[in-house]
């Protein structure tokens, strides 16, 4: 049977008030900007509101719960009334606050979650960017430092990251129990983990979390979707999308405020498309204020809501998928121990005592290699030295007052942001993955800090199959049979121990499995995903479907 991903839209932050808190959203901040920005459309009836998002062909509604959550019944009233579902998130807790005690983390209240569950009408818990507010603690909370998960300082790496999944289990308890304790007709409410940045997917998904990539925003695409492709096919979770319109660019385009959105329709067209492609469960769009200007004569579609409809009308029911995401294969695996690093080289898991080395970088230089050199080999995305944000030089010049923009303004010349990063079917997996897990992937690399004993075996076994596995040195264990301590054959395969990904002996090793040049893959079973771009700055991409 042909998969169909759930399609979804993200409530509104800049727009107009909320439709069911009505003034008093304007009253907290809505956004992650550290100020408060004023609504700029009239606030629409919740039930012309939900008509719209209908009518766009949403499956279900991403909603932003205020701090008290008391327009949530109401809400799920609405809901129920047009057959959307809904999805609670905790953004605007996590910006303002109630937090958990010793946490700068917002969690939907227990009245509110057993509300919920009731209806029968939610679909999940979006915990909203858990891996950034866990690392970087004081983005919005400025009384302290309380990661989002709980204080790590002073334990190691391996005791840091399993605190964080104890407390991520101790929340999923927890919701079981409302669910129980309320004789619910809903099983279960996932918590969803949406992530700006590659780490933390396996730690979350481990912990019990669905996980859920944001592509465009300041992503390198390949990498996001393969790290959070292989969280979800380790760890037997399932994969969430968000396509984010958040994001560093400024362009001739409708433009609600500087970096929102920070891509271009064409940009957008394509990360709904590739998104869709990778046969998540759930792909939804933040947010739905770039979609639709609310006037008094009601909703009109911009640009990007005629893309959006574009694509849920016509190229969805035109290109059935023959797979979904648990069927993702590796051509190249790569395993390293998520020591939540991209690019920052401190704070790792929210710990102001731990340092970070050359272990923990080690998957920079990897993807550096499986990117053709287009991914730099000194962090993961875009959040680190040697970019600069046109978005940033909107603002300066541009008056608050003065948007939205209806055409926006171009600043600067090329855009930052692309979409292509070239890579062979690629998979993350982390340092406890098993064999069965891993598969036959031609090639395999080894970095982070630490390596499981089964893993270590696994990796083995497949150099005498066939595969060629490079290995970091500090990864082999102290009992380490001595004919793995060096490079060389290993059966049908080799075996290559580095001290650094990028020596000449692995790029040497490497190239023959990269694939084409210019060319993005993924496999899904008997099925392939060919990704090739069409403009020089990455915006436009074209697909091709092979296989089955």
């Amino acid at each position: 049977m042909a998969h169909k991903p759930r399609l979804g839209i993200q409530g509104p932050v800049v727009g107009w008030p909320d439709p069911w808190a009505g003034e008093t959203s304007d009253e907290i901040m809505r956004t992650g900007t550290g100020s408060l920005v004023p609504s700029q459309d009239p606030r629409p009836e919740p039930k012309h509101f939900m008509k719209a998002l209908s009518e766009l062909g949403a499956d279900f509604y991403v909603h932003h719960v205020m701090p008290d959550a008391e327009e949530v019944p109401k809400l799920l009233a609405d809901a129920e009334e047009v057959g959307l579902d809904v999805c609670l998130g905790n953004e605007y807790g996590n910006i303002n606050g109630s937090w958990v005690e010793g946490t700068n983390r917002y969690d939907v209240t227990d009245t509110a979650v057993e509300q919920a569950a009731r209806s029968g009408r939610c679909i999940g818990l979006l915990y909203d960017e858990p891996e950034h507010l866990q690392i970087n603690a004081a983005q919005y909370r400025k009384d302290g430092w309380y990661p989002h998960w709980g204080s790590v300082d002073g334990l190691d790496l391996n005791s840091a990251r399993r605190r964080i999944e104890e407390e991520v289990e101790a929340r999923g308890r927890q919701v079981q129990h409302l669910l129980e304790q309320a004789g619910t007709p809903v099983a279960s409410m996932p918590l969803i983990s949406e992530h700006v940045f590659p780490v933390m997917f396996h730690t979350f998904a481990r912990a019990g979390m669905d996980v859920c990539p944001k592509i465009m925003k300041e992503s390198f695409q390949s990498l996001q979707l393969a790290t959070a492709l292989g969280a979800a096919k380790q760890y037997g979770r399932s994969l969430w999308i968000c396509a984010d319109l958040w994001g560093p660019d400024a362009g001739a385009w409708f433009t609600r405020y500087p970096g929102f959105p920070g891509h271009s329709p064409e940009e957008f067209e394509s990360a709904l498309k590739l998104g869709y492609l990778m046969g998540p469960s759930h792909l939804f769009v933040e947010n739905v204020d770039v979609l639709l200007r609310h006037t008094p004569q009601g909703f009109r579609k911009t640009e990007y809501g005629e893309v959006w409809e574009l694509f849920t009308r016509s190229f969805v029911p035109a290109h059935p998928l023959a797979w979904n995401h648990t069927q993702a294969e590796a051509d190249i695996a790569v395993i390293h121990s998520d020591d939540a690093n991209y690019g920052q080289n401190e704070r790792v898991f929210g710990s102001r005592t731990l340092d970070s080395g050359e272990a923990q970088q080690s998957v920079f230089h990897i993807w550096h290699l499986l990117s053709r050199g287009t991914i730099p080999s000194h962090g993961s995305c875009m959040h680190i030295p040697g970019y600069e944000f046109p978005r940033h030089e909107l603002k300066r010049t541009t008056a608050p007052e003065a948007f939205p923009l209806e055409k926006g303004r171009v600043i600067g010349g090329e855009s930052v942001h692309g979409l292509f990063y070239p890579a062979r079917s690629v998979l993350v997996f982390d340092e406890k993955v098993t064999a069965k897990t891993l598969c036959k992937p031609s090639l395999t690399l080894a970095g982070g800090s630490s390596l499981s004993p089964e893993t270590f075996r696994a990796l083995a076994a497949r150099a005498e199959e066939g595969g060629v596995v490079i290995i970091a040195r500090w990864l082999l264990p102290a009992d380490c049979p001595t004919e793995l301590k060096i490079s060389g054959r290993r059966g049908a395969g080799r075996w290559i121990v580095t001290d650094h990904f990028l020596e000449d002996v692995v790029r040497e090793a490497v190239e023959p499995h990269l694939g084409e040049p210019g060319c993005w893959t993924q496999r899904f079973g008997a099925s392939e995903v060919r990704i090739t771009a069409k403009n020089k700055e990455g915006t436009r991409l074209e697909f091709e479907m092979a296989g089955k």
